[in-house]
């Protein structure tokens, strides 16, 4: 498809935002952006093609993204704008990823939304210690997510106004110890065996067999994958690190079958409109597989990657291994896997077997 034979305009239709497509009438040229975009549709009312105005869809159609002011800087005070704003553009310049960014904003339009015109710059630590007194006790927030608030809120004040060490002194609640939760491996394979879609499929086998993040395995690639050293190279992973992890023996026939029938332009799995396929459909994929399979335990897709560390261990693979399998930087984060590892847990002699 030949882009520049089209022209693409925002528009509204039927109360939904849309982008319009014009061009020169020509068989040629609609049966390309039919072939390139099945869901477009043609609307009688404004004559002319158009494709919902979603983010994916402007960055297959190289658009300019919306500049649309996040929902969560709704109610910031004018006195406080331009820190909300310093805070997104320093966020930017650092390169943080989409996630960090969206939490540290979110959570610092809070904060700025309770101070009204007070400007932020101007509290000291003892206020600061104040607000999240109150996050605590008033708003009952978790320890996990504090955290998350006192780190966003450092980054501001000591990124951005380059005031070192200024919650130094702010202590910090306790996360309490989670154990990782996991599927046996017999209601892993129920699982999989749920998905007839073959891209929902191979994208479980992806996230338990490779042991990946959700969101390492919609950005796959084609030219990722491998398959004559049998490796995937997972690229810009957390911390922004790549790895490369094994391919399983058993999914590349598969992955081959797939390839022959949805043909896949850029990214192994991909959306309707191009692009990544969506985090939140991968999640969805795997709530329903578990509901299918008849498994109630109360987890998500993650818990196949856990799964998958476990079983490691199980199986008897070096910790150390493991470790760089999952793109752990530190090897504590990896030991958590012993404490659920039934192998490491049945060696242990309860005293009453030898009374």
């Amino acid at each position: 498809m030949n882009f520049s034979k089209y022209r693409f305009t925002p528009d509204t239709h039927r109360s939904q935002k849309v982008i319009l497509i014009s061009f020169k009438r020509d068989d040629d040229l609609i049966k390309a952006l039919r072939k390139r975009f099945p869901s477009a549709k043609w609307s009688r009312t404004k004559k002319s093609w158009y494709l919902p105005d979603l983010p994916v869809v402007r960055e297959q159609l190289k658009m300019v993204p919306n500049s649309i002011k996040p929902k969560k800087a709704n109610n910031i005070h004018v006195q406080n704008e331009h820190a909300y704003l310093a805070m997104e553009q320093h966020l930017n310049l650092k390169a943080y990823s989409e996630h960090t960014k969206r939490i540290y904003l979110a959570e610092f339009a809070h904060l700025l939304r309770l101070l009204h015109d007070f400007p932020v710059e101007h509290l000291t630590p003892n206020r600061l210690k104040d607000y999240f007194l109150y996050c605590l006790k008033q708003e009952k927030m978790k320890e996990a997510k504090l955290n998350g608030k006192i780190n966003a809120i450092k980054f501001y004040f000591e990124q951005v106004l380059h005031r070192p060490k200024m919650l130094f002194d702010i202590p910090r609640p306790k996360k309490p110890l989670k154990l990782p939760k996991m599927l046996s491996k017999h209601e892993v394979k129920r699982v999989i065996d749920q998905t007839n879609n073959s891209k929902h499929n191979i994208a479980l086998q992806m996230c338990y067999g490779m042991g990946l993040r959700v969101s390492e395995v919609v950005r796959i690639k084609l030219d990722h994958i491998d398959s004559s050293r049998m490796v995937v190279r997972i690229v810009g992973a957390k911390g922004k690190k790549d790895r490369y992890v094994p391919l399983p023996k058993s999914i590349l026939p598969k992955l081959r079958e797939y390839y022959l029938q949805y043909k896949p332009k850029e990214y192994l799995l991909e959306g309707q409109y191009g692009g990544a396929y969506a985090i939140s459909s991968l999640q969805q994929v795997f709530k329903r597989a578990m509901k299918g399979a008849g498994i109630h335990k109360k987890i998500g897709i993650h818990g196949l990657r856990h799964s998958y560390a476990t079983h490691l261990l199980e199986a008897g693979a070096d910790m150390r291994f493991i470790q760089e399998l999952l793109g752990h930087n530190s090897i504590k984060t990896t030991q958590i896997y012993t404490k659920v590892s039934p192998r490491s847990i049945s060696k242990i002699q309860s005293p009453l077997d030898s009374l």
